[in-house]
């Protein structure tokens, strides 16, 4: 077993049977993808503990009427990359589900399209017009030799703002800056003033 450094300062979690390492690369993208492009949508609300590393999602496949319900806790990597640090996912009943939906949390909303390779999320609510595409890998050797498709923007991978643990918080204004460093603008909420 192999201790990982992560999480809270000094803080010293144990990679076990459950827990696996997570490895993404994340990219902006200027609007989502074309619906002929699309394998697989989601409607997903996560809902993010507060005080904790704990994430309530409900993943909603319209389209077959299946949905699915899970706690996942993320102790983030103490390193830059693909390696974004241990997940341990725990599948629930809708009971399950609605005794930690009660629990005090922050909120945030989006549609997932499969469109392979890149899982591409877009955003409601006041994070309305961001696009992210994410990319999974089981190796760093795979991570590192992925090209990204024409549509990726820029690589957000080791920019921690773009995660959803600090996008649940953030308001538009910041958003907004955070994009303009990227060269990028939010366009389709001109009805919502800044």
């Amino acid at each position: 077993m192999t201790d990982w450094a992560g999480g809270e300062q000094g803080e010293v979690v144990r990679r076990g049977k459950y827990a696996r390492v997570e490895r993404e690369r994340r990219f902006l993208l200027v609007e989502p993808p074309a619906p002929s492009a699309v394998t697989v949508t989601r409607v997903i609300a996560d809902r993010y503990l507060v005080g904790t590393r704990l994430r309530l999602r409900r993943a909603e496949r319209l389209d077959v009427g299946s949905c699915e319900l899970k706690l996942t806790q993320k102790v983030p990597a103490d390193r830059p990359g693909a390696v974004q640090g241990l997940i341990t996912n725990t599948y629930l009943s809708p009971v399950e589900f609605d005794l930690l939906a009660s629990l005090p949390a922050a909120v945030l909303s989006k549609t997932r399209f499969s469109v392979p390779p890149l899982g591409v999320d877009v955003f409601n609510g006041s994070l309305e017009g961001l696009v992210l595409g994410e990319a999974e890998f089981t190796s760093d050797e795979e991570a590192r030799a992925f090209v990204p498709p024409a549509e990726c923007v820029a690589e957000v991978t080791k920019d921690v703002r773009f995660t959803g643990g600090r996008l649940v918080g953030v308001s538009r204004r910041e958003l907004v800056t955070w994009l303009a460093e990227y060269g990028m603008s939010l366009r389709n909420r001109e009805e919502t003033p800044l």
